[in-house]
């Protein structure tokens, strides 16, 4: 189970006779895994559709609380009153053509005979009733529009059909509605999680022409959690906004279907013949539209509130019990939910078990360990999200990290996260073993980079000691930790392996993943190892283990992004209205087809950056002089701790523009990407939104966050 390195890697923040017992106290941890109690686990909490606020969902967590409470934890169920649409009604019709909306029982499957589960929807969706032609747009993003612009094609007053991907699904109404359509439907076509891609289920992992992907489509971009009590939590005698006064809940219905149904629609379809970038699988032709006849769509929900119910497992700690190391993954599902997220709950399960027989042979964590399973997070994060902002004040003064999984299967280590951790997970990465390769899972990921790297890009990989690990945007419940309150997170899993075309659907269940997300249970293992060591190494290492180093490179780095990113703009600008202006682009467009050249764009202004590279310099001379003063095995204490958690709670700011409660200056979820991270994203967005006065505003905001970010690290410095 365990790789030793020779010499092992080092442990950060430990002193050298406490890297020793934390190296026993580790090998007793992973002797204590148990494989046997993944499959039992999984299939218990599988068994019934669970979704946020229904019954099964309550004794699920009620399941967990007894499990945390038998091996002595302190273990609470924390309740909240959230809003949670459930449909009532949904209708798409077209012509003759009724849209059978729902995904039938498969011999072969036994959960998928369950009652109670919720039909395919979007949840926050707004209700409507619009009868329209359809208009394909691909993935329903901006580049889309854009390229519907130059073909003179509108969706105004349309429905528009667009596939899954590209983006995430919350965007894709959203621009539809931006761009004047008044309906929106989304669909999985073949090409991208069906047969093109491999078999499909039963037969293989992949999507059947039955499956539909649910999903949110809140504009969780603007805030995650309750659309009722943004900023607040969701308590009984909480604050609420009116439905009409919510922003996050879309402007146009908005409705997912299986290909199955969606192939009418697309063989219904005239105009131009869709780009080849555009195209599907299925087998016709893809038109752009509109469509020869109109669609009928109808949604009518039920706006109810639903007790979200958060279980939550506490281990004091023996020296420093004031300081939290906290473990999460969520445990509501759209249906079945096997892989999305029991295959992650399973896992927080497992290492509180083996945390819990660790300290019958009388070790303790220095700091305090909670373990958390949230409920909610599908339809919004809603679970973490209100205990954040319910226990902000806390854990502004008490939270070291946030460890978070969601899914997990077969195939190679994911690492994202906050830049002061990257050497802690990837030390953690050299000491687990891959169980298909006998490797250690660093070495599978960071050979699978360079497989995949060009060969001049190579010798850089090989040169570098760590793996960079990913930024963190959203689409997990790490974001409210990070990105509301500042608190360093990681965000771990396993994948790549496992097919992936259950996603969301009532497939997504105990036989699939047994067959096809991780057969042999290793990989939940690996996980449980994983996370169980960062955690473990957070909670008991002498010295909080963050490095600065990384982080500031990282963050100088992404202001030469944004220098070149400005110059790249203002050469392809010059360029492109250079060649609209000479013709060239005409010319080249055929003329039986009514696509016209670019718009020309402003050029755009030399911004002043100075600012900004000289924060990121002084920036990086404080943090390498941090670890200089600091090597990892240096002593530490509380006053230290104390310093190293107020340094990142340096990063956040008063919020950024038109989504305050995204207060993270260095990191946040794109208005346009949804889960794709923006870096420096009060500066990026406003670049690439060509406001360049906000971006001149940002520069100089962004500047003072580092300025006070390097201030902390050097008050952190000084102490010994």
């Amino acid at each position: 189970m365990f790789l030793l390195q020779v010499p092992p890697s080092p442990l950060i923040g430990f002193t050298s006779p406490h890297a020793s017992e934390e190296r026993e106290s580790e090998a007793k941890y992973l002797e204590a895994l148990d494989k046997a109690d993944f499959p039992a686990w999984l299939k218990r909490l599988s068994a019934k559709p669970h979704h946020l606020g229904s019954d099964y969902g309550l004794r699920n967590a009620e399941f967990m609380r007894s499990l945390f409470a038998s091996w002595g934890y302190d273990a609470q169920i924390e309740r909240f009153q959230v809003l949670f649409p459930e449909p009532r009604e949904r209708l798409l019709t077209m012509g003759r053509f009724k849209a059978r909306l729902t995904e039938p029982r498969l011999k072969e499957d036994s959960t998928s005979r369950a009652s109670g589960g919720l039909p395919p929807y979007n949840a926050y969706s707004c209700d409507g009733d619009v009868t329209a032609p359809i208009v394909y747009v691909n993935y329903g993003m901006p580049e889309d529009y854009d390229k519907l612009d130059r073909l003179g094609i509108s969706v105004k007053g349309k429905i528009v059909l667009t596939r899954y991907g590209g983006g995430w699904r919350g965007l894709k109404p959203k621009l539809a509605g931006e761009h004047g359509a008044i309906g929106c439907l989304i669909y999985s076509d073949p090409r991208d999680d069906g047969y093109y891609q491999g078999d499909v289920y039963p037969l293989g992992a992949y999507r059947n022409q039955n499956g539909v992907q649910r999903g949110s489509v809140a504009d969780m971009p603007i805030y995650p959690g309750d659309p009722l009590t943004p900023g607040i939590g969701a308590t009984p005698d909480a604050k609420r906004l009116e439905l009409k006064d919510v922003a996050t809940i879309t402007k146009i219905p908005c409705l997912p279907i299986s290909y199955a149904d969606a192939r009418p629609l697309l063989q219904n379809l005239r105009g131009p013949v869709a780009p080849d970038g555009w195209r599907g699988a299925l087998p016709l032709t893809y038109h752009i539209g509109p469509s020869v006849e109109d669609a009928h769509l109808e949604l009518r929900f039920n706006w109810n509130r639903v007790e979200a119910r958060d279980v939550v497992a506490k281990m004091p700690g023996s020296e420093r019990p004031d300081e939290w190391v906290i473990r999460g993954n969520h445990h509501d599902a759209w249906v079945m939910g096997a892989q999305d997220p029991l295959s992650g709950a399973v896992t927080v399960l497992e290492q509180a078990k083996a945390t819990a027989d660790l300290a019958k042979t009388g070790w303790r964590p220095k700091r305090t360990l909670v373990f958390c399973l949230w409920d909610g997070e599908e339809p919004g994060l809603i679970g973490s999200t209100e205990w954040v902002e319910t226990h902000e004040k806390e854990l502004n003064d008490k939270a070291v990290a946030y460890v978070n999984s969601d899914t997990n299967g077969r195939g190679y280590l994911g690492m994202e996260g906050s830049y002061e951790l990257q050497p802690l997970i990837n030390g953690v990465a050299r000491d687990v073993k891959d169980p298909e390769k006998g490797i250690s899972v660093f070495d599978r990921a960071r050979d699978r980079q360079l497989a995949g790297a060009a060969p001049s890009a190579r010798p850089a990989i090989r040169a570098k000691q760590d793996i960079k690990i990913g930024a963190l945007g959203s689409g997990s419940d790490y974001s409210p930790f990070i990105e509301h309150d500042g608190i360093s997170a990681l965000d771990l899993g396993f994948g790549g392996e496992d097919g992936g075309g259950i996603y969301h659907s009532t497939y997504d269940s105990f036989d699939w993943y047994s067959r096809f997300g991780d057969p042999g249970w290793n990989y939940e293992l690996a996980l449980s190892q994983v996370a169980g060591l960062a955690t473990l190494r957070l909670a008991d290492a002498d010295v909080v283990p963050y490095r600065f180093a990384p982080l500031a490179s990282e963050i100088g780095g992404y202001v030469k992004e944004l220098v070149k990113l400005t110059d790249q703009m203002r050469a392809d600008t010059e360029e492109n209205n250079k060649t609209i202006d000479s013709g060239e682009f005409a010319a080249a467009l055929d003329p039986r087809l009514t696509e016209t050249p670019p718009v020309k764009k402003d050029m755009p202004p030399f911004l002043g950056f100075s600012p900004l590279q000289n924060a990121a310099a002084k920036l990086q001379t404080s943090c390498d002089a941090y670890d200089r003063a600091h090597p990892v095995d240096a002593p530490g204490s509380a006053e230290l701790d104390r310093a190293l958690i107020g340094a990142t709670r340096a990063m956040l700011g008063a919020g950024l523009p038109k989504r305050p409660w995204y207060r993270h200056e260095i990191y946040a979820p794109g208005l346009y990407t949804g889960y794709g991270a923006k870096t420096l994203p009060g500066v990026r967005e406003a670049i690439e939104g060509r406001d360049w006065k906000l971006a001149g505003d940002r520069i100089v905001i962004l500047a003072a966050t580092l300025d006070k970010l390097s201030e902390a690290v050097d008050r952190a410095a000084a102490l010994k």
